[in-house]
């Protein structure tokens, strides 16, 4: 809500910052050991490339800490305030989303230079690693998310997504336990349209690195990867993205109003722990 992300690292990194890592300070503070780790994900960079890298990552960082910051302060504090006065309904949540899709827009214009530049100095054994990377990495996603029989699929999604709520909401009740299971069949067969959409950028992503060398077209090939994913899904997937969108607020906002006092202290105190990890950084010079 992801990339294939991890070849271009900060995206992924501050991404955690946006949709809600409880300790956000650890992307920040510990970026030496998360550059090298997760990018040997996907290839080896040689030392000058990881050395450029790292450059490159902390210049961004000190970018988001210094003008992105401020204003994901002060929308954690409006979510906040509404959550402790009931007020989150999807009309109040919906507000809260587009500024998280225009963040991460912004975010992904921020760093193009950077992963155009890192891409385009990949040699051709650097991009056969990255070919075989991505292709196992579909076939592990295609057993997990795919292989599957839909009534699993299902079952499994609504597990994934009751973890992620009971990490700000604490344990959830029978009733809020049926609202997920109700929101993943819904979506029924959301996993097989994802990753068609995610293989389907990965083999854009190759094929524009496979002409990294040419004189015009590659800058703007990643840039539309990058900043304007939706670009490449058909008209009845972006209206399916649409939906799975309105859907997962519905889900959040029937969530809250279910929700028990033990349930709304538990919010406030992961909205505040967040908002003071953040708020209490010291910004990468």
């Amino acid at each position: 809500m992801p990339f294939t992300g991890r070849m271009l690292l900060l995206i992924s990194l501050i991404c955690m910052l946006i949709v809600g890592c409880s300790r956000a300070t650890l992307v920040y503070r510990n970026l030496d050991l998360l550059v090298p780790w997760t990018l040997n994900d996907y290839l080896d960079l040689n030392r000058s490339q990881q050395r450029d890298l790292k450059n490159r990552l902390r210049e961004h960082l000190a970018w988001h800490c210094r003008t992105q910051l401020p204003e994901l302060l002060a929308g954690l504090e409006r979510l906040r305030q509404q959550s402790a006065g009931s007020e989150l309904d999807r009309d109040r949540l919906q507000p809260h989303y587009l500024e998280v899709k225009q963040a991460i827009h912004a975010i992904a214009v921020e760093i193009t230079p950077t992963a155009t530049e890192l891409l385009r100095e990949l040699d051709d054994a650097q991009v056969r690693e990255l070919a075989a990377a991505l292709d196992k990495n579909r076939l592990e996603h295609r057993e997990k998310y795919l292989v599957p029989p839909l009534p699993r699929q299902i079952r499994e999604r609504a597990e994934r997504m009751q973890e992620r709520l009971e990490h700000w909401f604490g344990p959830l009740d029978a009733a809020q336990r049926q609202r997920v299971l109700a929101w993943s069949h819904s979506l029924g067969e959301q996993n097989e349209r994802w990753l068609r959409n995610r293989e389907h950028w990965q083999r854009s992503l190759l094929e524009a690195v496979d002409a990294r060398h040419e004189k015009t077209g590659f800058e703007a090939r990643i840039a539309q990867l990058l900043q304007n994913r939706e670009a490449l899904l058909s008209e009845a997937d972006r209206t399916a993205l649409r939906g799975a969108e309105q859907s997962a607020l519905a889900l959040l906002a029937d969530l809250h109003a279910m929700a028990d006092e033990r349930q709304r202290k538990h919010l406030d105190q992961r909205l505040a722990r967040m908002h003071e990890d953040l708020a209490t950084l010291d910004c990468l010079p």
